[in-house]
C-alpha cells in the first residue's frame, strides 16, 4: 500500500468543481481507509479558500486541536518555541536514555482513541501501549504497602492487611464513582463560559453527587476509616496541583478511573504519543514552526463586540502570520502576561492573574544508571508518615520538608527502549512549593537532591549514586525559565471551587474576541484525559464561531463500547 504521504500528490489544488480526476478516483479505489480519508479531506477542502488558525504552542492539547480543525478543512499553523514537540509531555533524550518530561501515566485512552479515530487513525496501531498490573505501588511511611490493582479480590486482600474494616468499602467506592462519573461526564465535555450555565438542570441533578462542602479526604472518610487508606484513593489530587483535604470531593473519580479504565504505559514514554500525534498532524498537513517563540498575539483594537480587541495573527521572532482565529496552549498566567497587552485584558488582567492561587511545583531527577532494579515496581509512590505536614510545607509555609513524599518511575522494567543494554531509567518527583522567596533554589539543589537520594532507600533503591551515569535535575525555577509555567506551578491555577468551570479561564477567551484556550489552564482542567478534552471543546467553539461544520463526531459512540476502552497487555 502506497504512504498516506503520497496521496498529497493526488489532492486537486484547482478543482472548483469540485471534482476528481481519474489518478484520484483510482488512488481512493485502491487505498486503505487511512489514505481515503487524507485524499478526501485535502480534496473536498480544495473547493474554498480555507480558514487560518495559528496555534501558539505544540503541547498535547495544541496538537489534540490542529487534529481535529485539520479534519475540518481549517489550514493550521503551529509555531513552538522549542526544538522539540509535545511540550511538558515530549521526550528528553541524554547520553542514549530517554525519559518523559512531565507526565507519566496515561488514563483514561477513550478520548485521544476517538480523536485519532476522527482523523482517519488508530491509536493502539500508532501507539502500543501496556495496561500496567500493579498499577503501581504504594508505600506507607506508617507502615504497610498496596500494590494497587483492578483486580478487586487482591485489593481487598491489601486493604484488609492495613485496615480490615475498610476492605469491604473497595467495592462500594468503585459503585458509588462510577455513578459520579457517569453523571458528571457531560460537564468535561461541555463549555461553561457564565455563571448561569451553572444551573442547568443537569448540572443541578449533580449536586449530591458532587458534594461541594466536602473536601475529596472528607468525601472519602464516608468509606475509609485509615488514613493511609484514604490517602492510597487520593494522592491522586497532586494530578491537579493540590492536598487532598483541600481538593473538592468530585475528584474522587480520578481514582476511580485507574481502576475502572486502567493505567498504561505507553511504549517509549508518553513523549511517543506526542510524537505520534505531530507526525499524524504532518500528515494531515499541519504546518509546524518550531525553535520560533511568539512575542505577540496581534490584536486588531475595538474590532470585537463590547469594544473588546480582535486576535488576527501572531508575531515570532522571525515572522507575522495572520490568522482567522488564535488557539493558545501554553501556560494561562505566562502567556497572557506575555503575549497579550494588559490593556487588551480586562478580567484576566496582570493584577488578577496575580491573585489566583496556583498550585505546587516539582523538584524533578532524570537518572540513567548501570543496572535495573527489579524488585522496584514500574510506578511507586512514597507517602510519608508526616504526609500533612509535607502538605503544610508546600501549600502554606512554602519551604522544603526534611521527610518528603516522592515518586518514582522505574520504567525500564516494562519498556527495555528507554535506556541501552544493561542500563535503566529512574524519573524522580519531589512535590515542592511553586517558586517562593523562602526557597533559594541556586543553595538548595544540591542538598535537596542528596536528601532525594536517601529517600529512595525507603522504597528499596540502595547503592544508587555510584550507579548514575546521567544526571538532569529540574526545579521550579527550571519549569518557570525553561518552560514557561507561571511561578513554576506545574499545574497551573489549583482547581479549587473558586477556580473551575466558569470561573476558569474560558475555552473562548473572554477578553479578546477570536481567541481560544486549550490545555490545563482551561475548563476541564489538568491531566491529559482533559486536556484532550479541552482540545474537543476549544476547537468546537472556534469552528462555530467561523461557520466552520466539525468533521468529527461518529467514533464517539463507537469509543463508549467497554472493548474499545482496554488495550492488550
Amino acid at each position: 500500500m502506497l504512504d498516506a504521504m503520497h496521496a498529497r500528490r493526488f489532492s486537486i489544488e484547482d478543482s472548483s468543481a469540485g471534482q476528481l480526476d481519474s489518478k484520484v478516483l483510482a488512488r481512493v479505489f485502491f487505498a486503505g481507509k487511512r489514505e481515503t480519508r487524507l485524499i478526501m479531506h485535502r480534496t473536498s477542502s480544495s473547493k474554498k479558500q480555507p480558514k487560518r488558525v495559528v496555534i501558539v504552542g505544540a503541547g498535547p492539547g495544541g496538537l489534540a486541536t490542529a487534529m481535529l480543525l485539520t479534519r475540518s478543512g481549517v489550514h493550521v499553523t503551529v509555531v513552538e518555541k522549542q526544538a522539540r514537540v509535545g511540550g511538558r509531555t515530549a521526550t528528553l533524550e541524554q547520553d542514549g536514555f530517554k525519559f518523559d518530561i512531565g507526565p507519566t501515566f496515561f488514563l483514561y485512552p477513550r478520548v485521544l482513541r476517538e480523536i485519532f479515530a476522527d482523523a482517519g487513525y488508530d491509536l493502539d496501531r500508532e501507539v502500543p501501549m501496556k495496561r500496567l498490573d500493579p498499577q503501581y505501588r504504594l508505600v506507607f511511611g506508617d507502615g504497610g504497602q498496596i500494590d494497587a490493582t483492578a483486580d478487586i479480590e487482591r485489593m481487598e486482600r491489601q486493604i484488609a492487611a492495613i485496615s480490615p474494616p475498610d476492605a469491604v468499602e473497595f467495592k462500594n467506592f468503585l459503585t458509588h464513582n462510577q455513578k459520579k462519573l457517569e453523571s458528571f461526564m457531560p460537564v468535561l465535555e461541555t463549555p461553561f463560559e457564565k455563571w448561569s450555565d451553572l444551573l442547568r438542570p443537569e448540572m443541578l441533578k449533580l449536586l449530591p453527587l458532587m458534594k461541594p462542602w466536602l473536601s475529596l479526604d472528607g468525601d472519602l472518610r464516608t468509606h475509609f476509616k485509615d488514613e493511609r487508606i484514604r490517602l492510597g484513593f487520593s494522592f491522586q489530587s497532586k494530578y491537579l496541583g493540590m492536598s487532598p483535604f483541600r481538593c473538592p470531593s468530585l475528584f474522587s473519580i480520578l481514582s476511580f478511573l485507574e481502576y475502572e479504565h486502567g493505567v498504561f504505559h505507553p511504549i517509549g514514554g508518553c513523549g511517543a504519543v506526542t510524537a505520534a500525534m505531530a507526525r499524524i498532524a504532518r500528515e494531515m498537513g499541519v504546518e509546524f514552526l518550531t525553535e520560533e517563540p511568539v512575542e505577540e498575539v496581534l490584536i486588531d483594537e475595538g474590532a470585537g463586540p463590547g469594544r473588546r480587541g480582535k486576535a488576527v495573527g501572531v508575531r515570532t521572532s522571525k515572522r507575522r502570520l495572520q490568522a482567522d482565529a488564535v488557539v493558545v496552549n501554553a501556560d494561562f498566567a505566562e502567556a497572557m502576561r506575555k503575549l497579550v497587552a494588559n490593556k487588551h485584558r480586562r478580567k484576566w488582567s496582570d493584577r488578577a492573574i496575580a491573585g489566583k492561587r496556583y498550585s505546587c511545583s516539582t523538584f524533578m531527577m532524570y537518572l540513567g544508571i548501570d543496572g535495573r532494579y527489579d524488585d522496584v515496581a514500574h510506578h511507586t509512590i512514597y507517602l510519608a508518615e508526616n504526609y500533612r505536614q509535607n502538605l503544610r510545607d508546600i501549600e502554606e509555609l512554602h519551604r522544603l520538608s526534611e521527610n518528603p513524599s516522592f515518586y518514582v518511575q522505574n520504567a525500564s522494567v516494562t519498556d527495555p527502549t528507554l535506556a541501552p543494554k544493561g542500563q535503566s531509567t529512574l524519573y524522580v518527583l519531589l512535590p515542592v512549593t511553586h517558586q517562593s522567596e523562602h526557597v533559594d533554589w541556586p543553595r538548595e539543589t544540591a542538598r535537596f537532591r542528596e536528601l532525594a537520594i536517601q529517600q529512595m532507600k525507603r522504597i528499596g533503591i540502595h547503592d544508587l549514586e555510584r550507579r548514575i551515569r546521567s544526571e538532569k535535575i529540574l526545579t521550579p525555577r527550571g519549569w518557570q525559565d525553561d518552560f514557561g509555567l507561571f511561578k513554576g506551578a506545574t499545574f497551573s491555577m489549583k482547581h479549587s471551587l473558586d477556580q473551575m468551570l466558569h470561573l476558569r479561564p474560558h475555552n473562548r477567551f473572554e477578553d479578546v474576541e477570536g481567541m481560544y484556550l486549550t490545555g490545563g489552564g482551561t475548563h476541564p482542567g489538568s491531566g491529559l484525559p482533559v486536556i484532550f478534552q479541552s482540545a474537543r471543546i476549544s476547537s468546537k467553539l472556534l469552528l462555530e464561531d467561523l461557520n466552520v461544520a466539525p468533521h468529527w463526531g461518529v467514533s464517539s459512540k463507537l469509543a463508549m463500547n467497554d472493548t474499545m476502552m482496554q488495550v492488550a497487555s
